[in-house]
């Protein structure tokens, strides 16, 4: 999570600087006189209202929060399809632990799980 944090990039504009010129532009200032003022290219506005268009600020943290919990989320289920289809494979299509190779104390399923994830004690 520190790593993520560390190379996401921080936007110089609030999410009410944001509402602020998109309701300037609603109110008819031309679009390049509001790029050169903020110092924003015309496709970041285009951007924004694309994507921002009738919200206020609460309602953009908001969905940035979502856009967060969703990314959590997603990660959270790839982490947890990969270990079902670990333990699929480990156990093989009978669903019956493949016999362990050497001296035959661990299962199939186990073995394959410490070779994969370094867990020494199972």
């Amino acid at each position: 999570m520190m790593k993520e944090e560390i190379l996401k990039k921080k936007s110089k504009y609030s999410d009410a600087k944001i509402v602020a010129i998109l309701k300037q532009a609603e109110k008819g200032v031309p679009v390049s006189d509001l790029c050169r003022e903020h110092g924003m290219s015309s496709a970041s506005f285009y951007k924004w209202r694309s994507k921002y268009g009738g919200m206020d600020a609460s309602l953009m943290a908001r969905m940035k929060e979502l856009d967060e919990e969703n990314k959590r989320l997603k990660k959270m289920y790839a982490e947890k399809s990969m270990q079902n289809d670990l333990l699929k494979e480990a156990l093989g299509k009978s669903g019956e632990a493949i016999p362990a190779q050497g001296d035959g104390r661990i299962g199939g399923a186990v073995s394959i799980c410490q070779y994969r994830f370094g867990v020494s004690d199972v």
